[in-house]
């Protein structure tokens, strides 16, 4: 695999804020939710347990991210996941978590506490 060059200072800004955007639970949720398909906002607030308002505003800031795209049919909005990043990003980071879990289960188990 080729080495990155090192980003600059504004381009690390910019990464910076997507993962700001990426660093809270619900909207984690939500693009999770979405992983299989498109849905509407009703869909969205029953897969998440969210409120309603407080589901659309996140899905709000994931569209103004660029992370999600939404379109409205009728009186519907309906939402999928934009950037095609995202779902790989987010097997890198729940893949890594989970061996990482896996493995402190495992020392607690040996013993090693």
């Amino acid at each position: 695999m080729a080495r990155q060059l090192p980003l600059n200072d504004q381009a690390l800004e910019i990464v910076a804020r997507r993962f700001a955007v990426l660093a809270e639970p619900m909207r984690l949720r939500l693009i999770q939710a979405l992983f299989d398909g498109e849905k509407n906002v009703t869909a969205l607030v029953g897969l998440t347990g969210g409120m309603q308002a407080n589901v659309s505003r996140h899905l709000q800031t994931l569209t103004t991210a660029h992370i999600l795209a939404r379109r409205k049919e009728g009186l519907q909005v309906f939402y999928r996941i934009a950037d095609p990043t995202i779902p790989k990003l987010c097997e890198l980071v729940c893949g890594s978590l989970g061996k990482s879990l896996a493995r402190q289960a495992g020392h607690l188990a040996a013993g090693g506490g």
